[in-house]
């Protein structure tokens, strides 16, 4: 069952954030003919602003967004109302304290911030679907109002959730999961350490004060709680939404944020999903660790994004400097990057690219969070930018809707990456992973999608890849093992990392060799295995006379009858050993690699199976260029973004049109320091 989207916008669309609550109503319509002018003709509104309809509890007034809607109208400016459910108001939280989210010791956060809320408050639910209810009912008629945004960054800043309401609420949940306590006993392996339970008013979310340390397969499942409460919170608010609103007009949220099963959320809940994107936080001046790529990281979260939702919106596109008064410092975007980093989303599948925010605050926490304009509410570079970059997006309506192209999948899943917050085996290799075959990807102009893989994962899903990735599955089930099955057995390659099929979907380690229930599709048998020892040389192995990494932990593998040995580990007490095994399944083949994956071991890989670089034939870029396809009725459209200061050449080796100029190129061209160009070739 793939993600629905029942949304999709049918031209290239510019918008902006403002909060008219911020600004004396004497800026309103001048700001909103400056945005016309710009080219923006859509803004968010309203997130942050309880208050302004209920100052006071069951009081309500609608005067202040009435008035300004009407102008809006006046102005033919679109708008999507955001729900303000992020920020309860003070006489709230001071009436009702149970409302408050608690930190792991379980003392409140208090009023003054955001997200400071539970989802589990049973009053927090009753006021929040009152203020929805209040709001829709109010304004969705409005012929301003063209979309819903409900609450704001799910799981932002705070991913989980300790207060009495979630205890509560745990309980329950793991009643209706399990039924009985012997069942819930059984799952979380409590026999260790005398943890059982007798009653299920024995049973909290975590809490501290475990020197020994945690139970994990208790703590995945308050994982899975925690997704389920927001998904919960998300529902309610948009079932009343539906009521009210107008037809075309879409439901979404903004941000993909931890212990949140984004893709069922979207699936179950939205009719379409956008995103927060923010790059220049690989440049900040307080970080003494930088990502690989730096902004070009940025296009890791928008693969997960795309995943999601594969034609999806930025709520929050960075245009200045992102700070807060208490953190992320950050410099300015230099001439040219933010265009590059709105480009960058527009490749990789947005097709609505809103701006945060319309004016620099001048109060509050985000004073330096700047915007569009500065404080002084002059024109600036960056407006002169934004002018620049609305001509080149509205010369690529022919692309809104186009398919990216992807040479391979990735495969994911919440289960594994909620183990990981909790096993730091898995973790390590896990992150290490995805992050070089990232790297591989990005450095070998070779794009990949990722894939949410679930029990009712069909293989019409995986079929469109020729190659799938799943590095370290590590709990896997027979469904999930069915579906990997029938897609080998078309003529897939799938290709397993160390690590995999050793836990159940509990999290407990089955008494099976390894790889568990993969076994009969790796055709290869874990005999041992280690982490490597930054004592000795690394270890890799031997590829027909390649080095092959072999890098962090190495499974070392048996094949059984039938199995191939592709490369053997060349040294350690292993030497010899299988490293990496390959067995052909009906039509497909499984590659079994006994390590974790670099970059450069991704990139052999992908050689092997012939899928590197599929546009080698197009242009010829270097590493410091990405290079990206979408594709629709034929057409095909080539983004080449340049992250440097200085100008990259390329060479185009077929004829293409330059969409922002209409002109004919081929051969070399120079693409300016933070520039971008779009070729239909």
């Amino acid at each position: 069952m793939k993600n629905k989207q029942s949304y999709q916008w049918n031209e290239m669309t510019m918008g902006t954030c403002y909060y008219p609550e911020h600004w004396d109503k004497a800026l309103w319509a001048r700001d909103l003919d400056r945005m016309k002018e710009i080219g923006i003709s859509t803004i968010r509104i309203g997130e942050f602003a309880w208050s302004k309809i209920e100052p006071e509890e069951g009081r309500f007034t609608f005067a202040f967004f009435d008035e300004f809607l009407d102008l809006c109208v006046e102005k033919g400016m679109k708008v999507i109302f955001g729900t303000p459910t992020a920020t309860p108001p003070a006489w709230l939280t001071e009436k009702y304290p149970e409302v408050l989210n608690c930190n792991h010791d379980g003392r409140p956060y208090y009023h003054g911030g955001r997200r400071h809320y539970n989802y589990n408050s049973l009053i927090y639910q009753h006021l929040s679907a009152r203020i929805v209810e209040q709001e829709a009912s109010r304004y969705a008629p409005h012929p301003a109002v063209v979309g819903w945004q409900i609450d704001n960054e799910l799981n932002c800043e705070i991913g989980e959730f300790y207060s009495k309401a979630d205890s509560d609420a745990f309980r329950l949940w793991a009643r209706d999961t399990y039924d009985t306590l012997d069942a819930l006993n059984e799952a979380w392996g409590t026999a260790f350490w005398n943890q059982t339970y007798t009653a299920w008013d024995q049973i909290y979310v975590p809490r501290p004060g475990n020197p020994g340390g945690v139970n994990p397969h208790m703590y995945l499942d308050y994982y899975r709680f925690i997704s389920d409460s927001a998904i919960r919170y998300c529902k309610m608010q948009a079932d009343i939404i539906r009521k009210y609103k107008k037809p075309g007009d879409f439901i979404t949220t903004n941000g993909k944020f931890r212990n949140l099963d984004n893709h069922r959320m979207a699936r179950e809940q939205l009719d379409v999903f956008t995103y927060d994107n923010y790059p220049n936080f690989a440049h900040g001046v307080d970080d003494t660790v930088r990502p690989n790529l730096l902004d070009r990281h940025w296009a890791k979260n928008l693969t997960e994004v795309r995943s999601v939702c594969p034609h999806f919106g930025f709520m929050e596109q960075q245009a200045g400097a992102g700070s807060w008064v208490s953190r992320m410092l950050a410099p300015s975007p230099r001439p040219g990057q933010m265009s590059l980093w709105a480009m960058m989303s527009v490749a990789h599948g947005s097709d609505f690219v809103s701006f945060f925010r319309w004016r620099t605050c001048v109060m509050g926490t985000e004073i330096y969070w700047h915007g569009i304009l500065d404080y002084d509410d002059r024109d600036n570079r960056r407006v002169a930018e934004l002018k620049d970059f609305y001509k080149k997006l509205k010369a690529l309506d022919p692309v809104c809707g186009a398919e990216y192209t992807a040479a391979f999948g990735l495969l994911k899943d919440y289960d594994n990456d909620w183990d990981t917050n909790v096993d730091s085996w898995h973790r390590r290799f896990l992150e290490h992973s995805e992050e070089e075959i990232f790297v591989a990807a990005e450095v070998n102009h070779t794009p990949y999608n990722i894939i949410n893989i679930r029990d009712d994962s069909s293989v019409e899903e995986l079929a469109p890849y020729p190659v799938l990735f799943y590095p370290h599955p590590t709990l896997i089930n027979e469904a999930r093992v069915a579906v990997l099955r029938a897609y080998v057995e078309q003529g897939g390659t799938l290709i397993l990392g160390c690590r995999s099929g050793y836990k159940d979907m509990t999290g407990r380690c089955v008494m099976m060799p390894q790889p568990g229930l993969l076994q009969a599709l790796t055709g290869s048998n874990v005999t041992d295995f280690t982490f490597t020892s930054p004592e000795e040389e690394p270890v890799w192995a031997d590829w027909d006379g390649q080095k092959l990494e072999t890098p962090i932990f190495n499974d070392i593998l048996t094949p059984l009858e039938g199995t191939r040995v592709l490369a053997s580990y060349a040294n350690n007490y292993y030497a010899g050993a299988a490293a990496l095994t390959e067995r052909r399944v009906d039509k497909g083949r499984v590659l079994h690699l006994g390590s974790t994956f670099s970059r450069e071991n991704v990139r052999q890989l992908l050689a092997y199976i012939g899928v590197l670089e599929p546009f080698a034939g197009l242009v010829d870029a270097p590493e410091t260029v990405d290079v990206i396809q979408r594709e629709k009725d034929g057409r095909r459209f080539l983004f080449l973004l340049n992250y440097l200061p200085q100008a990259a050449e390329i060479t185009l080796k077929q004829p293409g049109i330059l969409l922002y100029t209409g002109e004919r190129v081929e051969g070399s061209y120079s693409i300016p320091a933070y520039g971008t160009a779009v070729f239909e070739v």
